[in-house]
């Protein structure tokens, strides 16, 4: 077996603990103000304007189908590629890089939420808590299936 670890940026969407291969992430930046998009599905926020780069976040939490964020607590932006374009992803607080040995990996446990388990890759048991590792491809393809032409989720 072989000792290859991973690093990932760690956040907070409610009560799960995520993360994404740091490999993937441009930045992480604080809440920016945004352009609400009409006739978008309701997981779109908006777009902001990152140093001139149109950027659409994305809300985690109404994505995955969660209750939303109370209105005093404004999210953070994970910043993540998509081949050429960027796209923020909206979570409720922001955790450390950590580096995870790849022998801790398992597929995604049956307790974890339906809507949260086909999203990720998997899991890694680090000593104090469960770390699920985001797809984030999977998360974008998810979201794109949901769309119609008009831009109206599809139901």
């Amino acid at each position: 077996m072989s000792n290859e670890s991973h690093q990932y940026c760690t956040f907070h969407v409610d009560n799960l603990f995520l993360g994404i291969d740091v490999q993937r992430v441009q930045e992480v930046i604080r809440y920016q103000q945004m352009t609400r998009v009409p006739l978008a599905p309701n997981a779109i926020e908006g777009l902001i304007n990152l140093r001139g780069q149109i950027v659409t976040a994305i809300d985690l939490r109404c994505h995955f189908g969660m209750p939303a964020r109370a209105d005093e607590y404004l999210p953070m932006n994970v910043v993540v590629r998509d081949g050429e374009n960027a796209v923020s992803f909206l979570v409720d607080k922001i955790g450390d890089v950590v580096e995870v040995e790849n022998s801790l990996f398992e597929p995604p446990p049956n307790t974890v939420h339906p809507s949260v388990r086909n999203l990720i890759h998997g899991t890694y048991k680090l000593p104090d808590r469960l770390l699920l590792a985001m797809d984030t491809e999977r998360v974008l393809h998810e979201f794109d299936s949901r769309v119609n032409g008009d831009g109206r989720v599809a139901g």
